[in-house]
């Protein structure tokens, strides 16, 4: 039973600790119940314990899930189960390896949960980034520096590391006890402690001090508008006029700040610019009378993507309009939301009806990495859940982005956390390539981010940032963007996987290290 209460403890630690609740220094500790249930156990209560915690975890973190309309508990519940799975994979190979090993837990649980995150991350159209235990750290802009060396994973792997060694001293101390024993400082889980504690607080002195207190160089002027658009009324004929009427109105309000690029959220358009010539009319005289660029968040069909010029799918699009209402460009959404936007392996899987509903659209996803520029500067965007894939964004920049624009619709999840977990991720994209990152959304937060995880500006009414209409315009000034993480990427979590998959070779071939063994 009290195995049990350690487990759900650690769910309950970790959900308090992710947005809304922000209770992020809970993440250093939050795995230590988990860690002492299983210590010492056999394969079959690891696995339990490993699933119990991983399927509330993710129950308590996704539970913005709820507010979306058409999910039922159902859904929720298989969106709990299938995540959940990802926690007993890492006690079964940590399992392993501390039988067969016995490594200390610094040196095998970190890497692990790391190989694990990135698994989770990248399992074809059932990934999902969201929920790694990095992105409780969003407000540490000292600890967070380092994502432009590891990314998001090694924000996580310090978190872990620092778990372990707590785990690690307290269980020796409770092995100690039962044996009589007296507890002395000098033993290896302590001095394991002191080197783990020295080294983040070397890693948060040097994020320190390597953020600087104002930004200086080249800038240009953006402004965010958030129109607050109910999404269900953007294919209403009805409601046509009083959408467009409503972002011109905001759009109008920005000029007095005299931005050169203004940005609407994703999907903002009441139907098809391209194709609807009296829409498409109209919003080249909305460009023209705000004479400056635009960039529109639509839903189109692939008309400069060459390689889906003949496609008769629509995808879900970002028009960039110049001053005089010229298109200048279109970028297609790559990375399309399963069940939403698309459907995995149509025709090839018979999907049950409740999980592929009617309404499901039939997107058709981009392939080609688009590029606007204002005066020499270019930007990318990504659009909506985009953000939660880092190498996007570092191929952006690495591209030659100056800064990163994010256009998003949440109004389909409700007054619920999503937006705040979503903001979170949106900051590390920011600091791992040292790039401005301006959001522009119709119902969530929207706002800036500097290139060093600052949030410089949301737009709030009445001291509200979702669900508010409104508009912020700032001077974003653009440091040199890319990092060694835009350069090379993951390669720390290649590391860590590369690290694990040792550990669990050696394991097959060596017993019981007497070297390795701890006290």
């Amino acid at each position: 039973m009290i195995i049990i209460l350690l487990a759900l403890s650690s769910a309950i630690l970790l959900t308090l600790s992710f947005p809304p609740f922000d209770f992020g220094f809970l993440a250093w500790v939050g795995l230590v119940p988990f860690f002492l249930a299983i210590r010492g156990k056999s394969l079959r209560v690891v696995l339990v314990l490993s699933y119990l915690m991983g399927v509330c975890f993710f129950l308590g973190v996704f539970f913005w899930v709820t507010y979306t309309k058409g999910v039922t508990l159902l859904h929720y519940s298989i969106l709990g189960l299938y995540q959940g799975l990802y926690f007993p994979l890492f006690g079964l190979f940590f399992h392993f390896i501390s039988r067969k090993i016995r490594f200390p837990l610094i040196f095998t649980a970190p890497p692990l949960w790391i190989a694990v995150e990135y698994l989770r991350s990248h399992a074809g159209f059932a990934a999902l980034s969201m929920g790694l235990l990095g992105y409780t750290q969003h407000q540490n802009l000292s600890l967070i520096q380092m994502a432009s060396f590891t990314g998001i994973y090694g924000v996580s792997f310090i978190i872990v590391l620092a778990n372990a060694a707590i785990a690690d001293l307290i269980g020796h101390w409770i092995d100690k006890r039962r044996k009589g024993e007296p507890f002395e400082l000098k033993t290896p889980p302590v001095f394991r402690g002191v080197v783990v504690l020295a080294m983040i607080l070397v890693l948060w002195v040097a994020g320190y001090i390597c953020v600087p207190h104002t930004l200086s160089g080249k800038s240009i002027s953006v402004a965010v508008v958030q129109g607050n658009i109910p999404p269900e009324l953007k294919w209403k004929r009805e409601s046509r006029d009083h959408i467009l009427s409503q972002y011109e109105k905001l759009s109008e309000e920005t000029l007095r700040s005299n931005p050169r690029l203004i940005i609407w959220p994703e999907a903002s358009t009441p139907g098809f610019v391209l194709k609807d010539m009296g829409l498409y009319q109209r919003m080249i005289t909305i460009v023209r009378q705000l004479n400056t660029h635009v960039l529109v968040g639509s839903a189109e069909y692939p008309k400069f993507a060459k390689t889906l010029m003949k496609a008769k799918k629509s995808g879900n699009t970002a028009l960039f309009f110049s001053p005089e209402g010229k298109i200048l460009g279109q970028y297609l959404k790559i990375y399309l939301i399963p069940f939403a936007e698309y459907v995995p392996y149509e025709g090839v899987i018979h999907w049950p009806k409740f999980i592929v509903s009617p309404s499901t659209n039939s997107h058709i996803a981009g392939t080609e990495l688009t590029l606007f520029g204002i005066d020499g500067t270019k930007f990318g965007t990504l659009i909506c859940s985009e953000m939660m894939f880092p190498d996007l964004s570092r191929c952006m920049v690495k591209k030659g982005a100056g800064f990163l624009v994010n256009i998003s619709n949440e109004g389909w999840f409700g007054k619920s956390a999503y937006s705040h977990q979503f903001f979170a991720v949106c900051v590390f994209r920011a600091v791992e390539n040292r790039v401005n990152l301006v959001r522009s959304t119709n119902t969530g937060i929207s706002g800036f981010i500097d290139p060093y995880g600052r949030v410089t500006g949301k737009v709030i009414k009445d001291g509200k940032d979702i669900f508010v209409e409104g508009t912020l315009t700032q001077e974003i000034f653009l440091s040199p963007p890319g990092t060694f993480y835009t350069r090379f990427g993951d390669i720390f979590a290649y590391a860590c996987i590369a690290f694990s998959i040792g550990l669990v070779v050696w394991g097959f071939f060596r017993r019981n290290l007497p070297w390795a063994k701890t006290n």
